[in-house]
C-alpha cells in the first residue's frame, strides 16, 4: 500500500489514517518541533488573513454603495489581486497548521465552523465574479442590486471566517 496507508477492502486509506499521515509528514513534524517555525508560518496565515480582508472588504464596501470616492476602475483589479494572494497564502499555512495536530481540528466544532464559512465564502465568490455585472461594476458602470447582495454576504462570510478562526483556540 502506499505511503505506509493499509486500507479496507475498497482500497481507500479510512480519514484516521490520512490525519495520522499528515501528522507525520516532514513539514508539521517540523512545526510540532520547533517553535520558531511554528512561530513564523502562524505569522504568515496571519498575513494572509490580513490581505484577504484587506482586499475583500474595501472593495464590499464600495460595491454596496459606501466609499463612493473609491475609484473601483482604477484600485479595484489592485484590490483583487492582494485578496487573491493573501487567500492563496492563507489557505497554504492554514492547511500547514492544520497538520500540526489534524485529530484535534477535525474534532473541534468552532474548526468544522470555520471550514464550512469558508466554502460558502469561496462559492460566493466562484458565483460573483463569473457574472458579467460584477465586471461591470469593476469597470466603474451601474452596480446592480444583486452584486450588492453578493458583496454584503462576502462581508459577512469572511468576517465569520475569521471570528470562527479565533474561536478555534478557545473550544
Amino acid at each position: 500500500t502506499p505511503s505506509g496507508f493499509s486500507t479496507m477492502s475498497t482500497g481507500v486509506p479510512s480519514a484516521m489514517q490520512v490525519l495520522d499521515w499528515l501528522a507525520a509528514w516532514p513539514g508539521a513534524v517540523w512545526l510540532q518541533k520547533s517553535g520558531t517555525a511554528y512561530l513564523f508560518v502562524n505569522a504568515s496565515h496571519i498575513l494572509g488573513i490580513g490581505l484577504v480582508l484587506g482586499g475583500i472588504l474595501p472593495m464590499d464596501l464600495r460595491l454596496i454603495g459606501l466609499l463612493r470616492s473609491f475609484p473601483i476602475a482604477i484600485v479595484g483589479p489592485l484590490l483583487l489581486r492582494v485578496a487573491s494572494a493573501g487567500l492563496a497564502l492563507a489557505l497554504l499555512t492554514g492547511f500547514w497548521l492544520f497538520t500540526v495536530k489534524p485529530k484535534e481540528y477535525v474534532a473541534n466544532p468552532a474548526f468544522l465552523a470555520k471550514l464550512a464559512l469558508l466554502a460558502f465564502a469561496l462559492a460566493n465568490i466562484a458565483v460573483q465574479h463569473r457574472g458579467p455585472r460584477f465586471r461591470a461594476a469593476l469597470e466603474g458602470q451601474h452596480v446592480q442590486s444583486s452584486v450588492r447582495v453578493f458583496a454584503a454576504l462576502s462581508m459577512m462570510l469572511w468576517l465569520s471566517v475569521l471570528v470562527a478562526g479565533r474561536w478555534i483556540g478557545f473550544v
